[in-house]
């Protein structure tokens, strides 16, 4: 087995943050350094990240949190900030977010120690959408959507085609429901300070098809194996 696939599979973390780990030096099989591509024998060969000995978990666990804003989605933050993990109830296993919402954002995170089906949902090429609740500061016109609908240039890349929906529309502002296939960081909120606008209000309602279900704010479940079985099948 491929030692990033092996990391994945211990729940660590997706394949691709393997790789970091592995570049990074924190990786060792039986006691050396390995590399990026090594293979190992899962079952005889002895794997360390930090000293800390590894194994493929037979069983994993998958929750949803409502997550409020004034959270970072990290599992400790070197400023000092709240972190997502503090919201997790105590008797839970090592579970670690999957993707980030911003600290000043909020709405659907999921949490599991699956790193296979964490690489599925957060690399680029899978292209799984995810759906947002957005509230401007300023109005937004018809020029505006079709913009967004086609991409606009942020950090000098111009972002994939999406799908914008009008929610509602008033003088101070407007509601819009934005469906995006990337994963840029704040991605968002730079798309809309393109079009001379600023987020109010940022919130994940959707991925795929997978909703919030009446979750409030700050709320933790467990997902049901059907809800699984739809992410592993996006």
């Amino acid at each position: 087995m491929r030692i990033n696939k092996f990391l994945a599979e211990s729940g660590v973390c997706s394949r691709r943050n393997a790789d970091k780990l592995i570049e990074e030096g924190q990786v060792k099989v039986n006691g050396k350094v390995c590399f990026i591509g090594q293979d190992i024998d899962e079952f005889s060969d002895s794997v360390t990240v930090n000293g800390r000995k590894l194994s493929i978990s037979n069983t994993f666990d998958y929750y949803m949190m409502n997550k409020p804003k004034g959270y970072v989605c990290t599992v400790k933050d070197d400023k000092g900030r709240k972190t997502v993990m503090e919201l997790l109830p105590q008797n839970i296993k090592r579970v670690v977010p999957v993707g980030r919402l911003d600290y000043d954002s909020e709405g659907l995170l999921i949490f599991t120690n699956d790193g296979e089906l964490t690489f599925k949902l957060t690399h680029p090429k899978n292209e799984i959408p995810k759906t947002y609740l957005v509230k401007t500061e300023r109005p937004v016109s018809d020029k505006d959507i079709n913009l967004l609908r086609q991409g606009v240039v942020i950090d000098g890349v111009k972002t994939k085609k999406c799908s914008v929906k009008f929610i509602e529309s008033t003088k101070a502002g407007a509601k819009l429901h934005i469906t995006i296939t990337e994963g840029r960081n704040r991605q968002i909120r730079k798309m809309i300070e393109t079009i001379g606008n600023n987020v109010e209000f940022l919130k994940r309602i959707k991925i795929g098809d997978l909703t919030l279900s009446g979750l409030n704010r700050g709320e933790v479940r467990k997902l049901s194996a059907q809800e699984i079985e739809y992410l592993r099948m996006l």
